[in-house]
Order: C-alpha cells, then sequence, then structure tokens
C-alpha cells in the first residue's frame, strides 16, 4: 500500500489532471483542501521513508504539543523563588471596557450641596469615583438602517412629493466602518469573507463577499501613507526582530508550478517588529522573499548616522539581511527547545539546561517588574544570569572534550547548536538592550497563522498585500494599547490631513492630534 501511494504521488502529469477534475467538479476552497492534503501526503511519505521524523515528533505535529515551562518538562517546579498566587477576583473591572459608552447618570433624588438626610448636618459633596453598573449587549458585526421616506401624490395631477433623504443616511450606501470592521474581522481575527457572508445573512443585514473585498480595499488606500511611516520608522530601531512563516498565494504557486526549475518554491510570511522611542512597530510581508531579504530592504531608509541595530533572530543564515550591518543576536528558546525535545531520552541533561533558563528567565521578569532601563538591565543579568550561563558554557565544554556524548547524536547537536551560537546567545550579557529570545516575532507570526488556518490563501499578491498592510497597522496598535477600530476610523476620516503629516497619525500619537484638532474647532 505504501508503494502504491508513493509511485502514485510520484507520477506528476496523472496527480496534475486529477487535481484538475476535482477544481472542475469542487469549489476553489475544497479543491485547494485536497492540493494541501496531497502536498502534506508526499511530504509524510517522502519523510518517514527517508527516517527523518521520529513518531514523538509526528504526534506532535499532528496532535499538538505541551507547552515547554519547566514544570511540564522537568515533572516539577524548577528550584527558584515560589510563584504567589496573583490578587484578584479574575472578573473584568469596568476599567477594562474601554470601548464602552458611559453615560452619566445624575442622581434623581439628591443633590451637589444640599443637607445630609442622614446626620442633617454635613452637606453632600460629589465623590471623585461613580458607581458603576456594566450591562454588555450584542449586536451584528455589521448593521444596516433602511430610511423610509414618506411620498405623497396629487390625486389630480398625479405629482408626487418624496421627504428628503435625512443627513444620517448619507452619500454612500456603505460606510468606511464596514471596511474597518471587515478587515479586523479577517485580518485581525481571521475570519474568511465567505463566513463572514454567511453569519451576515442570517442576521438579515446580507454583505457578500464581494462587496466586503471592495471595502477592504476603499479602506487600504487610506492605510499606505502610515504603513509607509511604520516602515520609516521601523528602520531607525535600536531593537529589530524578524523570522519567517508559511504562507499560501495561489498566484504565486501557479507562477512556481509553471517553472521548470525553480530557484526557490517557498512562499513565506515574514514578520518583522522594531522598537523605537520606546513605541513598537509590527510589520508583515508575503512574498517570495525570506526575513534576510525583507530586513535588507526595510534597513534602505535607516538613517546612515545610527549604529547597526541589534538584529534578532533565529539561527538560519536567510535571516541575514545582507549588505546591512547589525549586531546579531540568536534566540535562546531555540537551543533550549533543542533539549526540551531530548526530555524523554536525555532526561537529568535536559533538566539541568532547563532549570538553567528558568533562573535566566526569572531575572528577566525581575528586571521587567522593576522598569529598569538598558544598562541596569546589562548589569543585573551579569551578576546574576553571567554565573549560571558561564556554567552551563563549562560542562558543555566538559561533556564535548571529555567525550561523554557523541557528537554526532541527538544530544551532541543540541550541544553543538548551543556551543556554536555561544556570542550570539549570549548578547543580553554584553551589550545593553539586547534581547533574550524572538518572543517579540513569534507572538506576532500567530495572527498571520490564525489568518492561514481559517482562510487558507491568498488569491493574488494584491491580496496578500492587503493582508500584511492590514495585519501591520492592527498589531502596532495592540502592542501599544490603541483601540484598533477607533484608529482605523480616525485615520480614514482624516485621511487629508494623515496625507499631510503620517507621523502625527501614528498609534501611540493619534489621540493627541485629534485632541489638537477639535480644540482648534476643526472637523
Amino acid at each position: 500500500m505504501f508503494d502504491e501511494v508513493k509511485e502514485w504521488l510520484g507520477r506528476a502529469e496523472e496527480r496534475k489532471v486529477f487535481l484538475g477534475e476535482i477544481g472542475r467538479r469542487l469549489s476553489p476552497e475544497h479543491a485547494a483542501r485536497i492540493t494541501r492534503l496531497l502536498e502534506f501526503l508526499d511530504w509524510l511519505l517522502s519523510v518517514l521513508e527517508k527516517k527523518r521524523l521520529s513518531i514523538r515528533k509526528l504526534l506532535e505535529l499532528c496532535f499538538g504539543s505541551k507547552t515547554e515551562s519547566a514544570r511540564n518538562v522537568c515533572g516539577k517546579a524548577p528550584k527558584t523563588k515560589q510563584r504567589q498566587k496573583r490578587k484578584g477576583h479574575g472578573r473584568n473591572g469596568h476599567l477594562i471596557y474601554t470601548g464602552a459608552r458611559r453615560v452619566k447618570v445624575p442622581n434623581p433624588v439628591h443633590k451637589d450641596g444640599e443637607t445630609c438626610p442622614g446626620c442633617g448636618k454635613g452637606r453632600l459633596r460629589p465623590m471623585k469615583k461613580p458607581a458603576v453598573a456594566v450591562s454588555v449587549t450584542a449586536q451584528p458585526p455589521v448593521g444596516a438602517v433602511v430610511h423610509e421616506m414618506e411620498q405623497l401624490r396629487c390625486d389630480t395631477c398625479d405629482k408626487v412629493f418624496t421627504a428628503p433623504t435625512p443627513p444620517e443616511a448619507g452619500v454612500e450606501k456603505y460606510d468606511a466602518s464596514v471596511g474597518v470592521m471587515v478587515g479586523l474581522l479577517r485580518y485581525g481575527s481571521g475570519m474568511p469573507f465567505h463566513r463572514l457572508e454567511r453569519l451576515q445573512k442570517s442576521l438579515g443585514v446580507p454583505l457578500p463577499a464581494s462587496i466586503q473585498w471592495e471595502q477592504v480595499q476603499r479602506i487600504l488606500q487610506s492605510l499606505e501613507p502610515i504603513h509607509k511611516q511604520a516602515v520609516k520608522q521601523a528602520a531607525q530601531s535600536l531593537v529589530v526582530h524578524s523570522d519567517d512563516t508559511k504562507a499560501r498565494v495561489t498566484a504565486l504557486f501557479k507562477e512556481i508550478r509553471s517553472q521548470e526549475k525553480p530557484k526557490r518554491t517557498g512562499i513565506f510570511t515574514t514578520g518583522i517588529v522594531g522598537k523605537v522611542d520606546g513605541h513598537t512597530v509590527c510589520l508583515f510581508y508575503t512574498g517570495r522573499k525570506h526575513a534576510g531579504e525583507n530586513l535588507a530592504e526595510l534597513l534602505e531608509q535607516r538613517d546612515e548616522n545610527l549604529s547597526a541595530p541589534l538584529h534578532m533572530c533565529d539561527g538560519l543564515s536567510r535571516n541575514e539581511p545582507k549588505g546591512h550591518e547589525t549586531v546579531e543576536c540568536q534566540c535562546n528558546v531555540h537551543g533550549r527547545r533543542n533539549f526540551v525535545e531530548l526530555e524523554k531520552d536525555h532526561p537529568e541533561e535536559s533538566r539541568k539546561v532547563v532549570e538553567s533558563y528558568s533562573e535566566v528567565y526569572r531575572v528577566e521578569a525581575e528586571v521587567r517588574k522593576k522598569g529598569l532601563n538598558d544598562e541596569e538591565r546589562l548589569r543585573v543579568h551579569q551578576e546574576q544570569s553571567g554565573p549560571v550561563m558561564e556554567e552551563l558554557r563549562r560542562w558543555f565544554a566538559e561533556l564535548m572534550d571529555g567525550k561523554k556524548v557523541e557528537p554526532n547524536s541527538n544530544l551532541g547537536g543540541a550541544i553543538r547548536y548551543m556551543q556554536n551560537r555561544w556570542t550570539e546567545l549570549t548578547q543580553f550579557l554584553r551589550v545593553p538592550g539586547a534581547p533574550i529570545d524572538n518572543n517579540e516575532v513569534e507572538r506576532e507570526l500567530k495572527t498571520s497563522i490564525l489568518h492561514r488556518k481559517n482562510s487558507l490563501f491568498y488569491m493574488t499578491e494584491r491580496g496578500a498585500h492587503a493582508g500584511d498592510v492590514f495585519m501591520s497597522i492592527i498589531e502596532t496598535c495592540r502592542r501599544n494599547g490603541a483601540n484598533p477600530f477607533d484608529y482605523l476610523m480616525a485615520v480614514v476620516r482624516n485621511e487629508s490631513r494623515m496625507e499631510a503629516d503620517p507621523g502625527a497619525w501614528m498609534p501611540w500619537n493619534y489621540l493627541k492630534t485629534e485632541a489638537g484638532l477639535n480644540t482648534q474647532g476643526v472637523r
């Protein structure tokens, strides 16, 4: 059975004819799913045949894995300070409802300044904090209002007199908020157009997928200047994180298939996170370029007078921005994960590495809690994390130089990975502001992965660009504590002013800019 399936998958022309027949009989979405299933089956059979995948790793890929916390890896809590139970009841307070409409309710019985009915002596004064009652209601993602203008007809001359259309009806059928909401749902929460179409139809407010795309394109034009400004600001960052994840673009996939010997067959979404002036900028790039190539284009806009940025990535050479000088830092989580995967076969060695990193991350958590600057953080890590990492380095050398571990074994490979990258992995012990891991961009890429899981693919490069722009702005808003919906609406409704000065309309300063316009009486 194995050989028969493998042989059939190897016959490219026969498989192409089969997929073409499937494409004619099924919807594009279902045909794409079958194509991806066959590609996965082809890959799975090849790695099993070449013995490149362990059964444990295959189970993790299919069913997921436990978190890599020290408790799950080592079986018990590491020898560090016991975590205190967080205070509170776990329910959301009223202050967390930043997007709620707040209604001031005056006291209907008593007034400010009147005599106290309790003691009959004092005066009633307003308190700084009012009593609150939170009421949560539901509404469709996209609503509609039908204005019915009364019409009067003369029973003699048949002339018709129609009531004027009210101003709130607007000039266009679809308000800008429709495109903003659809963009947030699709690119910020992974809801495909066809699912939203089905939901809206069941709620009595039809919104076809084609209309959704039209409205997204409309908003996209307004967001282009902001996106370019975000790229420009990210290029000036002191610290830059980058990484890739797989992407699916049907047009690019067909282009690759049409080439006899394509130089590159992969399609990627690159995530880049930059930090400048205390603000975080998140960027997405989907296409055939690797993270290093996208970062190199970004750094073309960097001020020549600035020093080389700190670049955090994993150990792949394709992440290096060729032609640009950077201080390379590499992710300790990747090095630690190699030992986590060996926990069943080498429990003692795995435990030592995991517990060592638990101590390093405990120090990092305390640094963040205290809000120390880069120089203070460096000094604390040198004093507390330095000895831990030095002991780990000495232990690695003892195992390898003493020939206690076979260099070509899985454990030897994990140790050599750390030894070969030791300088880059321990930059946080030498360079102020150097990060420990690449989790900043790993978290960002989850938005792209969520979109890929729900929407499966982009049809065209134009669609991929739309997703990149929306995701970049949405994630930048989230990282800087801005409401994405309010921000996008502010940008769209002040488009001309924003184009004149995009830097004044970034997620961290647009409220101040809007307040200035309101003070001047500008609408």
